[in-house]
């Protein structure tokens, strides 16, 4: 960012002026980018810092891949509209935008293809020594959470950060890994045999495969079911600066491996804040019960008697998620052919309900993609535990791009201040003489 001007006023258009009331220093620090330069604010106050919990104001990097406008409602991958990619294109061939930045050409995305494809095997001892090793009931992101780390003893070559064709095959094996770990992670939580990935198959064929087959229940094997987990996973690939991805870039700026940084990503996407949403959206619309409870609950959540109400509202959208509106459209699709999940009717109710009382339109609470998104994994037959499971496949291409972004800017390793609240300085007491 551009030199702040100290002592000089009114020289920049776009530009804040700060004044010192301590002493009458006057800063003018540039607007670059919708930012100013922490950089430039420490010239006139070394030692005074931005108190922001949450990181609700801060700006911890620059970064090309991502443009979230909440206001407008627009989500955009390295230029591209959401809405575009997620009716034209594929889940691999958005991850290959995210990572190298541009659309790829025909030759290009059939070998991107191809190597996804043949690098979805895990170890035999991954699966048998490692993955075994938990406890019958295990949750199944706590397991993605400790698979993903335990790949980084398998691949030791992914220490070498500098080598930009090593951090590729690692961003490949990483891509291609996810679905065969989540499938493995939901076989043995629910008490089934592992079964293996079929390179004859595309990327969410295959997952769908490795999750049910050949479970003589699940009649979902179904063409426009794999492109509904296809354009889940596009909505899903990134969003900016949300707490896994600040996650991976935290890890990773201590230049640890991409498996160990992508592991604490995984471990933020545990939280029911964040991962864990759409849970709690079915776990809410559940608890309704019925068309006929949604005024009472829609009146309890108002006047502070019900929590809050899920899957509506958002840290960054102040309209409408753009997210929501197409997975909407998704989910209509699907339950043509898996039948309307019995929750949908609340939902649709509720949505309508909220969307009409000024007190939730008033605080800019709308749906989110974590409203419908549960009820059509639902439907298609994941248990609620593998939601979270589910986030994390295509959040991998996203947490990745922003890694090699990092590494690329050679950025400096996250280290934030803190407003020391503690006690003054007093001296040691010996325990036998302690009152």
């Amino acid at each position: 960012m551009a030199a702040a001007l100290l002592g000089t006023v009114g020289t920049v258009p776009d530009s804040i002026t700060i004044t010192d009331n301590r002493t009458g220093d006057t800063l003018e620090v540039p607007i670059v980018n919708g930012g100013v330069s922490s950089a430039d604010w420490r010239k006139l106050l070394p030692d005074v810092f931005f108190y922001d919990p949450g990181f609700m104001a801060t700006a911890a990097c620059e970064s090309s891949i991502t443009e979230l406008d909440g206001d407008a409602g627009i989500l955009r991958y390295r230029g591209y509209p959401i809405e575009q990619l997620a009716e034209q294109s594929t889940y691999l061939e958005v991850a290959y935008l995210v990572i190298h930045g541009e659309l790829p050409d025909k030759q290009q995305y059939d070998t991107w293809v191809h190597d996804i494809t043949y690098h979805t095997f895990i170890h035999e001892n991954m699966r048998k020594r490692f993955m075994e090793g938990f406890h019958y009931d295990a949750h199944p992101m706590g397991m993605l959470v400790s698979a993903v780390a335990a790949l980084s003893t398998f691949y030791l070559d992914a220490k070498k950060l500098a080598d930009p064709d090593q951090r590729m095959q690692e961003i490949i094996r990483l891509i291609a890994k996810m679905p065969t770990l989540a499938a493995c992670c939901h076989r043995f939580s629910s008490g089934m045999p592992f079964v293996y990935p079929d390179n004859n198959k595309a990327f969410t064929e295959n997952f769908m495969n490795m999750m049910f087959s050949p479970d003589a229940k699940y009649a979902f094997d179904h063409p426009a079911l794999h492109r509904a987990i296809d354009v889940l996973f596009i909505l899903h690939a990134d969003h900016e600066q949300n707490c896994s991805t600040t996650a991976m870039r935290v890890v990773g700026s201590s230049h640890a491996d991409p498996y160990t940084a992508a592991s604490a990503a995984c471990a933020a996407l545990y939280g029911p804040r964040h991962g864990g949403a759409n849970e709690q959206v079915i776990r809410m619309l559940t608890e309704i019960g019925s068309i006929d409870n949604v005024p009472a609950f829609v009146d309890a959540v108002k006047g502070g008697k019900s929590g809050r109400l899920q899957g509506f509202g958002h840290r960054v959208y102040k309209n409408y998620d753009p997210r929501a509106t197409i997975i909407k459209k998704v989910a209509d699709e699907v339950f043509e052919i898996t039948g309307k999940n019995p929750l949908l009717d609340i939902a649709l109710k509720l949505e309508e309900v909220a969307l009409k009382d000024e007190y939730f339109t008033s605080r800019k609470l709308y749906p989110n993609v974590d409203f419908y998104s549960g009820l059509i994994y639902q439907a298609m037959g994941f248990p609620i535990d593998m939601f979270p499971v589910l986030f994390a496949i295509p959040r991998m291409s996203g947490w990745l791009a922003h890694w090699q972004e990092l590494l690329e800017q050679d950025s400096r390793i996250a280290r934030p201040r803190q407003l020391y609240i503690g006690a003054g300085a007093r001296d040691y007491v010996p325990l036998d003489t302690r009152s």
